[in-house]
């Protein structure tokens, strides 16, 4: 009796504590699965205090409370995990709690944590992890973490001790803060201390934020706050989700300009493009063909585009904003983006051009409060005129531009002594990234079909197609070729196919000239042949990046990206067995809008027919008010090549 006593006892207290746990009030409010169908995990309250010294070192402190929703959110939720740079940053996992759906809560041993080498492929660069495992979960279990971290994103030539986990830019504080998640959140808070000495600027872009500011110790205090955060409906092709999705941007750095001279001067000042003499002679050598400032800076660019691999490895001094020096990646022959942009300004400089570095982001839009939004490192050359011209030599290997128009629309910051403001990459004419094919074919009385076409491509289209040479090994390269008529002729025999030097991208486009025969491929009857052109059939489908968007989107919320601007002709001449005269009208569209045309023609003339078919995609980034005419110039030409055209012979 006294046992039963007892336990009854304990059974009161225990739920008498889980009552006047505020988390556990907050776990059972939060809503379950029912609530949130569409999510595995829900995150109930997320809350970072940062609190920023005068040099600019920042001590972090993230508690956050997260509630299991289904069996998959509770394998996710599994453990805590961080990763980090130890020559920029620290982190700890100060305390893990587990709530249990029963009403039970376990205390996790942090003491267990791990840390270990980060994953990598081709950059290696020491980064680490630290993770903590803790058992099974069950849906309602939700787990509190508090995890403390100091330092910074990018590492920089720095001293010992805390020295190194102060930003580049010393004395200075930024910081990105999404304020968006893949699941629900139900509260985010962001609090900022800050030395009242310094000036902060902020903004919150694409939504509302809750926001104040108070003086508290000395010390200027930045609470931001949001509730009820939900995913963003991700559409395929959409532009990146930080460009659309609610963050925070903060910087105490007064501008662009400011950064662009510090960016300057912390490469000039550690000589990251000093050069030796191995270095000029190649670069002699290089230039031994040269003709114009137009050859030189070619030769170059692609030189350390081909010959400089991409892969990353941990070299001491000379990271993050800090370029390697070029002696050491000369002779390493590998680095990453930044290592291949020093190399080609430590080249040009030894040929005797004014160059420097820049930074941009691929793949997403920089805002103008000047956090750092970085994620590559390119180069710049003066030309005579007095313009900087912008070279990649990362996005350019086997490409025939200098500067990839993959790259088009996009932010960028040139480190320049004079200092610049925030740059935007020209549009590419579509005419730049023509994709052609003309053919020449003719039907039999049986119905075979024999001909042939060439197919030619310059830029970023001439890099799709090239591609299939550059990218596999060399008895291959029929195979492919083979297939990409296979593809849309299963019958297909290929007579013979002629594509020069892939390898040698500087003499000219891509040019592929193709023989083939293919029994049986329209049908001729007494008062019909039946058939599609082949031209028209969607061959290198994966070379056309406007055919791989998702066309069962009617509509679009975000703005979206094709890989390029391009300008597309198809083209061919059937020579047909008998006098023929069109009996159904195919699907002729006609496109005429400012960001894509499109039309068609089909012309029978006696025993020829001639179709033609012409697109012009004049972007990259596209505005979700330009997916009407997108997807139907793109539906058009698929429309095209699935749907024969029917002739009627005449008698």
């Amino acid at each position: 009796m006294q046992k039963l006593i007892l336990l009854i006892l304990t059974f009161i207290l225990l739920q008498a504590f889980v009552s006047a746990n505020p988390n556990r009030e907050l776990i059972n409010k939060a809503g379950n699965s029912k609530d949130f169908p569409n999510d595995q995990q829900l995150t109930i309250f997320d809350s970072t205090y940062v609190d920023v010294m005068e040099t600019g070192l920042s001590n972090i402190f993230t508690h956050r409370l997260q509630k299991v929703l289904t069996a998959k959110g509770a394998l996710d939720l599994s453990y805590v995990k961080y990763d980090y740079d130890p020559l920029s940053a620290a982190a700890e996992i100060k305390r893990v709690i587990i709530y249990r759906a029963n009403g039970t809560q376990e205390e996790i041993d942090v003491k267990k944590v791990q840390d270990y080498p980060a994953p990598a492929r081709a950059i290696y660069w020491g980064a680490r992890e630290i993770i903590l495992g803790l058992g099974r979960l069950e849906p309602e279990d939700a787990v509190e973490v508090w995890l403390y971290k100091k330092g910074f994103t990018y590492a920089l030539l720095q001293a010992d001790d805390d020295d190194k986990f102060i930003p580049p830019m010393r004395g200075h504080f930024y910081d990105i803060v999404p304020f968006y998640s893949d699941f629900p959140v139900l509260s985010k808070v962001y609090l900022l201390s800050l030395p009242a000495s310094k000036q902060l600027q902020f903004e919150f872009y694409n939504g509302e934020v809750t926001a104040s500011q108070t003086i508290k110790q000395g010390k200027t205090q930045y609470t931001f706050s949001k509730k009820n955060i939900f995913p963003i409906k991700a559409e395929s092709n959409m532009v990146d989700k930080s460009d659309v999705a609610p963050k925070l941007l903060m910087s105490t750095n007064p501008d662009w300009k400011t950064k662009s001279v510090w960016f300057f001067g912390v490469n000039e000042n550690f000589g990251s493009f000093e050069s030796d003499p191995s270095i000029k002679a190649k670069v002699n050598e290089i230039l031994k063909s040269a003709k114009s400032e137009e050859d030189s800076i070619s030769l170059l660019t692609h030189w350390c585009a081909d010959e400089i691999r991409y892969s990353g490895i941990s070299m001491g001094k000379g990271e993050g904003f800090t370029l390697h020096k070029g002696d050491m990646t000369f002779t390493d022959r590998c680095g990453v983006c930044k290592d291949k942009a020093g190399m080609l300004i430590t080249m040009l400089r030894a040929a005797g051009f004014k160059s420097y570095p820049a930074m941009t982001m691929a793949g997403s839009r920089i805002d103008y409060i000047p956090a750092d939004q970085f994620n590559h490192c390119v180069t710049v050359v003066m030309r005579r005129n007095g313009k900087y011209q912008l070279l990649d030599p990362t996005w350019v290997p086997f490409l025939r531009e200098l500067w990839s128009s993959a790259e088009q629309q996009q932010n960028y910051l040139m480190g320049v002594p004079e200092g610049a403001d925030l740059g935007l990459t020209d549009v590419s004419s579509p005419e730049n990234h023509y994709f052609h094919i003309s053919g020449n074919s003719e039907i039999s009385k049986t119905g075979a079909l024999s001909g042939s076409f060439i197919l030619t491509a310059e830029g970023q289209s001439d890099a799709s197609v090239r591609r299939f040479f550059t990218g596999t090994y060399k008895v291959q390269w029929k195979m492919y070729m083979e297939r990409e008529l296979l593809k849309v002729a299963p019958r297909a025999q290929l007579v013979s196919v002629d594509y020069g030097d892939p390898y040698d991208y500087q003499k000219g486009p891509i040019r592929i000239e193709f023989h083939y025969v293919i029994p049986d491929y329209a049908i001729v009857t007494e008062n019909e042949i039946i058939f599609s052109p082949l031209v028209i059939n969607n061959l290198f489908k994966g070379s056309q990046g406007q055919l791989s968007l998702n066309t069962s989107l009617k509509e679009r919320k975000f703005p979206f990206r094709d890989r390029c601007s391009r300008s597309v002709l198809l083209t061919e001449t059937v020579k047909l067995p008998y006098n023929c005269a069109l009996a159904v009208k195919p699907n002729m569209e006609f496109v005429n809008g400012n960001a894509v045309e499109y039309n068609v023609n089909v012309v029978v003339n006696g025993s020829s027919l001639i179709v033609t078919e012409v697109a012009s995609y004049y972007q990259r980034i596209y505005e979700a008010s330009d997916w009407p005419d997108f997807r139907k110039a793109a539906l058009a030409q698929t429309k095209l090549a699935e749907e024969p055209i029917i002739l009627t012979i005449k008698k």
